[in-house]
């Protein structure tokens, strides 16, 4: 009697058909490139020219989303549909200079790009464009882009600022062009709660006003 049992098991069992092993093969990439998209890399694309020349409008850029720690987003798949609240284990602080992407402090339903400049704890002051941490001014001549020179009169806060203390858990961030950014020099400081990840690559550049790709900036590496 349990021979037949189990023979009559095994026959039960039916083929999978192959309209059900496409749904299969569907379901698990879905869940694959949501948990890739969720936890590991996003793609971004740049909309304004807050950070040229790093980067340009038409660049498309991957987002280390792990860089800083687990984020777990409060949205279910892509809508907005909150499950549970929005978390944040920061394994460690982003250093200086890191180009990060985060959510806009005023409307965290944007992403912002920006480069990140003061630290928790650092004193911040900017003398004519010239950024000081610490009293010390700081290096920035392979990245920052001034297409003004500085402003014959006081012009707080883009061309003098502070001086000011970066408070814990926070930054002090702003964008490579700094004569066409909108950072913490207006908004504020950024809550490190609200960043998204590390700009890791540019995958693809599209000249919007010539219509044409850009190649030579094709896996370009951010730094």
């Amino acid at each position: 009697m349990p021979n037949n049992s189990k023979k009559d098991a095994q026959v039960s069992q039916q083929p999978k058909t192959a309209f059900r092993e496409y749904v299969e093969a569907i379901v698990i990439a879905l869940a694959l490139a949501l948990f890739i998209r969720t936890f590991i890399v996003q793609a971004f694309k740049i909309p304004s020219g807050s950070m040229e020349k790093t980067l340009l409008v038409g660049d498309h850029i991957l987002v280390n989303k792990f860089s800083y720690g687990i984020h777990v987003p409060n949205e279910i798949l892509f809508t907005s549909v909150k499950l549970f609240p929005d978390y944040r284990m920061l394994a460690e602080m982003p250093e200086r200079g890191d180009i990060i992407v985060f959510k806009y402090p005023r409307d965290e339903q944007r992403d912002f790009i920006k480069r990140v400049i003061g630290l928790p704890g650092d004193k911040l002051e900017i003398r004519r464009q010239k950024v000081y941490i610490n009293d010390k001014p700081i290096a920035e001549d392979g990245y920052v882009n001034h297409q003004e020179p500085p402003s014959g009169d006081y012009l707080p806060p883009r061309d003098d600022f502070g001086p000011t203390r970066v408070p814990e858990g926070h930054l002090f961030v702003m964008g490579d062009n700094r004569e066409n950014s909108q950072d913490s020099r207006y908004w504020g400081f950024l809550n490190a709660d609200l960043i998204k990840g590390k700009a890791l690559m540019i995958y693809w550049s599209w000249d919007g006003e010539d219509g044409w790709a850009r190649f030579d900036r094709i896996g370009k590496l951010l730094h």
